[in-house]
């Protein structure tokens, strides 16, 4: 093999580690080093010293893991149609892992044969009618009992028709889903056996900055190891329901997904199931939905088969600054109510649209998503204690909730009608408003100015202004004399309720301009 150019410029070093040859017009000079210079030279270069590296690794700890973690082999059926559905994790459609799919194959190739027993190698001509096309994917899991419950991703087993596990020593096993939970991508499988290897999880959480071990099936690769550190906690990332991910920069490729994260206890820390990534690769971003979330959804599918959660029925944003400064709260933190759900149960406990939920139980609630994930951890038929600011003072509310419905409906947006003929308008705070033309109540936004407060929070034409600090208004009168009050309190920010298509949310605008 040739050489490398950093090969041959050691060897050559190695050659003239005695003899320097020196070119002074065109004559050549050999200087050799001998005796005691030489040795002297030879000395030096051994008297560099090297720091003892006292690095253990992680050896020991992927021995007494490994046989726990499993590949995952799924066979599935995609419509006649062909893929649909965005990805839930890293790569293949629907969310699936890695494929074993190959691009339009030309007659003769020696994998069309392969994919003939499947319906058709991919992009082949053919007439009649397209049948579903059956394909392979494969992903990542671990054993969580000695009887063979092991737990997976979600998006790694929907619609399979048939899983196989396969062990680290390559031996098969074909599994049943227990059950699985979109929600948090997870799902639990069943094999026999008795005795099985497996891990636990963590109970005490992981922090920023602490080792973690991954190890799955990254492009069908079974029992690969990456390390890396706990890069962040708490992320909210795109599609999911409830966030709390678990950012890692342990390597995390299609087929991963399923697979487990360890700390360097042995003990599971969360389960890998997504990539941020512009080319499907990893770029050291990859999220784990922490243990404490895995533990309660596992023990329920387990038990059940299911996954329940608890419903308060209230439709809810983030408190910004702004909202904190309108309502005379200290700190920007909470879940301020947008409409209580008709029927639901905190409707029918008291809680008010414009309430603002700071505690469930005694624990503080950070934001919108703090307390979704909070009262779905809660118990259908539980009853909770809400701590809510309203009217300036804390207050306590106790609600029993029910069962949150998987498969609830949204109500079609209704969008505001302009009035027929001219209305009164008047133009505050960077505004022109009018009465409402459908009768429903608020004043219609008619022009924002674009370099107002109302403009840089968002407010744009056709918005319609249902409330001023929980007071509603249908006039224009309303709206001057809500803003005054707003001012005799001293506040310089007010919390308005506004309209968009329909859905409510709460802004908190400054109040100290004119316009």
């Amino acid at each position: 093999m040739r050489p490398t150019l950093l090969s041959r410029t050691r060897r050559w070093l190695g050659a003239s580690a005695l003899a320097l040859l020196v070119g002074v017009g065109g004559v050549s000079t050999a200087f050799v080093l001998t005796g005691q210079a030489a040795n002297a030279q030879v000395r030096n270069v051994a008297q560099i010293a090297v720091p003892e590296v006292n690095q253990q690794g992680f050896a020991d700890l992927v021995d007494a893991v490994k046989p726990a973690v499993v590949s995952i082999l799924v066979e599935a059926q995609e419509p006649a149609s062909g893929p649909s559905g965005g990805p839930a994790g890293p790569g293949g459609p629907r969310g699936r892992d890695f494929q074993f799919n190959f691009p339009d194959l030309p007659e003769g190739h020696p994998f069309r044969d392969f994919f003939d027993q499947f319906g058709g190698a991919p992009g082949a001509p053919g007439g009649g009618e397209a049948k579903p096309r059956q394909f392979m994917a494969a992903g990542s899991g671990f054993i969580v009992s000695a009887d063979g419950y092991v737990v997976t991703n979600n998006h790694v087993v929907a619609d399979a028709t048939k899983v196989t596990v396969i062990f680290e020593d390559g031996t098969e096993q074909v599994a049943t889903v227990v059950g699985t939970d979109e929600r948090t991508d997870l799902a639990v499988l069943k094999i026999e056996g008795k005795d099985l290897p497996f891990v636990t999880f963590e109970d005490q959480p992981s922090r920023v900055g602490d080792w973690v071990v991954a190890v799955g099936n990254p492009f069908g690769l079974g029992g690969t190891v990456t390390v890396g550190v706990i890069s962040g906690a708490g992320r909210n990332i795109g599609g999911s329901n409830y966030g709390d991910f678990l950012q890692i920069d342990a390597a995390v490729n299609t087929g991963n997904s399923g697979g487990p994260a360890f700390n360097t206890k042995g003990e599971v820390v969360g389960v890998n199931t997504a990539i941020y990534s512009p080319n499907g690769g990893n770029v050291g971003i990859a999220f784990a939905i922490p243990a404490h979330t895995v533990k309660q959804i596992v023990n329920q599918l387990i038990d059940t088969g299911t996954v329940t959660r608890g419903y308060l029925g209230v439709s809810i944003q983030d408190v910004s600054k702004d909202i904190a400064d309108s309502v005379g709260l200290t700190t920007a933190k909470g879940a301020i109510v947008r409409e209580p759900a008709a029927d639901g149960p905190a409707g029918a406990a008291g809680v008010k649209s414009g309430d603002i939920i700071t505690a469930v139980d005694g624990d503080s609630i950070d934001d919108a998503l703090d307390l979704s994930r909070t009262i779905a951890g809660k118990a259908p038929d539980s009853t909770v204690e809400l701590t809510i600011w309203r009217d300036g003072a804390e207050q306590k509310v106790s609600v029993k909730l029910t069962q949150l419905k998987e498969d609830a409906g949204q109500t079609a947006p209704s969008t505001p009608t302009p009035p027929a003929d001219v209305p009164e308008s008047t133009s505050m705070l960077g505004m022109t408003l009018v009465p409402n033309g459908d009768g429903s109540g608020g004043l219609l936004i008619q022009d924002v100015q674009p370099d107002s407060s109302a403009a840089q929070r968002g407010l744009a034409v056709g918005d319609v202004v249902l409330e001023i600090d929980n007071k509603p208004i249908n006039s224009v009168a309303d709206f001057e004399g809500a803003v005054s009050a707003v001012q005799g309190k001293g506040l310089a920010t007010a919390l308005v309720k506004v309209s968009r298509d329909g859905e409510a949310r709460f802004i908190g605008l400054p109040i100290n301009e004119e316009g």
